[in-house]
């Protein structure tokens, strides 16, 4: 045979000898090719797991190579010029016997009509085409260690993927794409289903259970992260270049930053439209001052419900926040372990990607801003609720029966206090940093001003001579009690600001000469302690209009 091959290397220099051998192995014969794709997909009609056809693609290319190692010792034997034979004996697998398989195995979808997620969507291709990208990438390796002649067996390798790498990356975002759409009617139908099992009737009480079930979370968070990084890998995979491969990662990672805005932004607004039904209940059930005691009796009884929801939708919308941050943290931690590095090689391009991710998440921050806004209009109203129920105009006055004044805080101010602790404690857990700095400074604000006008309202006994009535010094009593409790507030200004509260208190505990040097050492809080003054049950009697002229020239000369 080595004889035969020697003569017939002498005619048009042996390539119709080899080409004829090569042509008759019975490697390349129509039935072997046909049993790859059985072997590597599986039964006709079932749909292919990539972990299988990676365990199919192993197997099928050890075989072919372990055919090719003896095919090589045999031209070795046979042939003067066994690097020309292996070249073509190489060529062939890869131009004939590997494409036809491909071909089956890799069939690219339709992105105007998909396969549904149910037939495996379009990140079943994609897993497919990286599986036999990196099994076929393998398989070169192995017949070039081998032998395969002169043959470019990578360039040949490579081209055999030209047709799937060249839109490979609408691939991969319309994949993200489809699992995010995918994922999200899964949560709405758990969501319904959850609804529907526990037979909610009424549509305040619905919505309310239907916005905690639809809470954000991190674990859906994490599994976008997931989807990510898979499709990251394969862009690494699939790209040889710097340039090509930081703008294809950065063409994934925003799609997971379009994913992250767009689920945590709807996710605070369901929190937030809670905090909206919540305030359209308390509207509904204002108590007005013409009305019987029973209409009476049954609007405070749906207030309190009101009141209720509006405390349920805060602590709502407080997890909303808590687990937003969370999110974002993630994928800040995805960025600078993952893709950072990716994108640095290219100017620019880094920049821009921290650049989108700021711009994703400001829809995020304003929906999270308006929430927190509407969570402090929560809680002002119940307040200003609890004040008007609970507060007594008695409560500052001396008592007439002669029992002995009392000093603790008032009734109100316990109930208001017991409230804000109780509803607060999910914003010191959810909210950090600046956010948590400027929400119950803002607050603090709030009450101080929601306090100071609800004082306005009451007369007070002055608590000085002998007697020490009890009026102000319950006033003075209710101050501390909130004092102590915004100093948990971590907020200079709102303690300033209480602080000065107790001090234009004490135009309640002085006798009337007293009152023109008790804020010498305090101007700015001047015009509010006019006010108060006036609130005092002896502010006529006594003629302070006149004894205070002299804090403000005139300005009180006309009372």
């Amino acid at each position: 045979m080595a004889e035969c091959a020697k003569i017939l290397s002498q005619f048009n220099r042996g390539n119709s000898a080899m080409q004829h051998y090569v042509g008759l192995r019975p490697m390349f014969d129509l039935e072997v090719m046909n049993e790859d794709a059985k072997l590597v997909l599986g039964d006709p009609g079932s749909q292919p797991s990539p972990s299988n056809v990676a365990r199919g693609l192993s197997s099928l290319y050890k075989e072919i190579t372990d055919t090719v190692r003896k095919e090589a010792a045999t031209i070795t034997a046979v042939f003067p010029s066994p690097n020309d034979v292996m070249l073509i004996l190489v060529q062939r697998v890869l131009e004939d016997r590997i494409p036809k398989l491909l071909e089956k195995l890799l069939v690219k979808p339709s992105l105007l009509n998909p396969p549904r997620m149910e037939d495996g969507g379009l990140i079943l291709y994609l897993r497919l085409l990286a599986v036999a990208y990196e099994k076929t990438q393998d398989l070169a390796r192995d017949l070039r260690g081998v032998g395969c002649g002169d043959l470019d067996i990578e360039g040949l390798t490579e081209s055999l993927f030209l047709p799937h790498k060249d839109i490979y990356i609408e691939y991969e975002q319309s994949s993200l794409r489809q699992m995010y759409k995918s994922k999200m009617e899964e949560l709405r139908a758990e969501s319904q289903q959850s609804l529907e099992s526990s037979g909610t009737i009424g549509r305040s009480k619905g919505a309310s259970i239907s916005s905690s079930q639809q809470q954000i979370s991190v674990t859906v968070v994490t599994e976008f992260v997931r989807w990510n990084e898979e499709a990251v890998s394969r862009c690494t995979l699939f790209s040889s270049q710097p340039a090509a491969l930081a703008a294809n990662v950065r063409a994934v990672f925003t799609c997971l930053l379009d994913q992250v805005s767009l689920y945590i932004t709807e996710g605070l607004e369901r929190s937030r439209d809670s905090l909206t039904e919540a305030a359209a209940l308390r509207e509904r059930f204002v108590i007005g001052t013409s009305m019987s005691r029973r209409v009476a009796a049954a609007a405070a009884s749906a207030a309190e419900a009101a009141a209720a929801a509006g405390e349920s939708s805060f602590r709502s919308f407080m997890v909303a926040v808590q687990r937003c941050g969370s999110s974002v943290a993630i994928v800040q931690q995805y960025f600078a372990n993952t893709i950072s590095r990716l994108l640095l090689p290219v100017d620019g391009a880094h920049a821009a990607s921290c650049e989108e991710m700021a711009t994703a998440m400001s829809s995020a921050e304003g929906a999270a801003y308006k929430g927190l806004q509407q969570c402090i209009e929560t809680v002002i109203a119940e307040v200003e609720r609890l004040l008007s129920a609970e507060q007594k105009a008695t409560d500052y006055r001396s008592p007439d029966d002669g029992i002995a004044p009392d000093h603790r805080p008032t009734n109100a101010c316990t109930r208001v206090v017991a409230y804000l602790s109780r509803v607060l404690e999910s914003a010191f857990t959810a909210l950090e940093g600046l956010n948590k700095q400027a929400f119950l400074t803002e607050l603090g604000n709030r009450l101080h001003k929601g306090l100071l006008n609800h004082w306005l309202k009451f007369t007070f006994n002055p608590s000085y001579g002998p007697e020490l009535e009890s009026g102000g010094l319950r006033l003075k009593r209710d101050i501390t009690e909130y004092g102590e409790f915004v100093r948990s507030f971590n907020a200079p200004t709102v303690d300033e600001k209480f602080e000065l509260l107790g001090i234009m208190a004490n135009v309640f505990i002085v006798a009337p000469e007293s009152l023109s040097t008790l804020f010498e050492g305090t101007p700015s809080i001047r015009k509010d302690a006019q006010r108060f003054i006036q609130l005092r049950d002896d502010y006529k009697s006594a003629k302070l209009a006149a004894r205070l002229a002299s804090l403000n020239g005139d300005q009180l000369s006309g009372y």
